[in-house]
C-alpha cells in the first residue's frame, strides 16, 4: 500500500474536525469594527467626505503642478 492511501482516512478526520462552526454571538453585535455608526447620517458623511479627499487628490495634485509650471 502507498503512503497516501495508508494516510487518507486520518487526514479526512482532521479535516472534519477542523470545520466545526465557531462558537458566535448574537446577530446584530458588530463589535469587530473599529467605528461607531450609530448616527447613520453623520457616519455617511464621514465617508462621502473620505471617498471625495481620496478620489480628489490626484486632480488637486495635477493642477499643482499644471499650475507652477505655467500651463494651466
Amino acid at each position: 500500500m502507498s503512503f497516501l492511501a495508508r494516510s487518507a482516512p486520518p487526514l479526512r478526520q482532521v479535516a472534519v474536525r477542523s470545520r466545526a462552526a465557531p462558537v458566535r454571538s448574537m446577530h446584530g453585535e458588530y463589535k469587530h469594527i473599529p467605528f461607531n455608526y450609530d448616527k447613520k447620517g453623520v457616519f455617511g458623511l464621514k465617508v462621502a467626505s473620505y471617498l471625495i479627499g481620496g478620489f480628489s487628490i490626484p486632480f488637486v495634485a495635477a493642477y499643482y503642478q499644471l499650475s507652477k509650471s505655467g500651463s494651466a
